[in-house]
């Protein structure tokens, strides 16, 4: 049976911070749906992504409401104002978390590997408070959920899907990040390691998302557990005369 260590009240400060803003994304995602929803109704379509969800609330604001009826319009732009207001709260929430991870050595040293922001790192620095009550960083891949569970008879080894156990909140982000790192490999491929646009030729996007997760995994287990930063891996022969 393994314990939970005991957080600092720093890490639970910033715990709290992180929660707060999971918290107001799913409101502001709910909120974003409905205004997409009631306008659907009169025909009125918006174009997918925060971006344009903001950009339509801010234009609501401003007095420019699409056609519809008074009533209608009335209560759309009451959701389009609660929508900026998070939206701002959310902002006043980032900035007190990059605040915390400029302050945070081991959130800066999380920061350095690649597909792990600020948001991140923070989480996991904030949530990881003994690394070393995980054997490996495949045991602590598996804590996340992050490992394929055993399907195994007949001295016959089947992996499945991922097991999804353990922090969901962690894991979502490990995921999220590794998904712009793949998103970034699409559009500019000179920026990221070769081997991953030789891996996306090979396996599905979402087979390459979950299996980045999991390697960033045992990475920030090894910084946690053993301190230094991300290197990037030479390639092969680097270095040979």
């Amino acid at each position: 049976m393994r314990y939970v260590a005991i957080k600092s009240c720093e890490q639970q400060a910033a715990l709290t911070v992180h929660r707060t803003r999971d918290l107001f994304v799913k409101q502001r995602t709910q909120l974003v749906n409905m205004i997409r929803g009631l306008l659907a109704e009169f025909g009125i379509e918006i174009r997918r992504g925060i971006t344009h969800a903001l950009s339509l609330a801010e234009r609501i604001a401003a007095g420019e409401m699409p056609d519809i009826p008074a009533l209608a319009a009335k209560m759309i732009a009451s959701l389009a104002g609660q929508v900026l207001d998070l939206q701002t709260r959310l902002r006043e929430i980032e900035r007190e978390l990059l605040a915390w991870h400029r302050s945070n050595d081991i959130a800066r040293r999380l920061a350095t590997i690649p597909g792990v922001g600020t948001i991140c790192a923070t989480a996991f620095a904030a949530s990881v408070t003994d690394p070393h009550q995980f054997r490996s960083g495949r045991q602590f891949a598996a804590w996340l959920g992050l490992t394929p569970l055993q399907h195994s008879s007949g001295g016959k080894e089947r992996l499945g899907r991922i097991s999804k156990m353990g922090d969901k909140y962690l894991r979502r982000l490990l995921v999220v990040g590794m998904t712009s790192l793949i998103r970034r490999a699409k559009y500019k491929p000179d920026a990221v390691d070769p081997r991953l646009a030789a891996l996306l030729s090979r396996k599905p996007v979402r087979v390459v998302t979950v299996a980045l997760a999991n390697k960033a995994a045992r990475v920030i287990w090894a910084i946690m557990a053993r301190g230094g930063i991300y290197r990037a891996p030479q390639p092969a022969g680097a270095g040979i005369a």
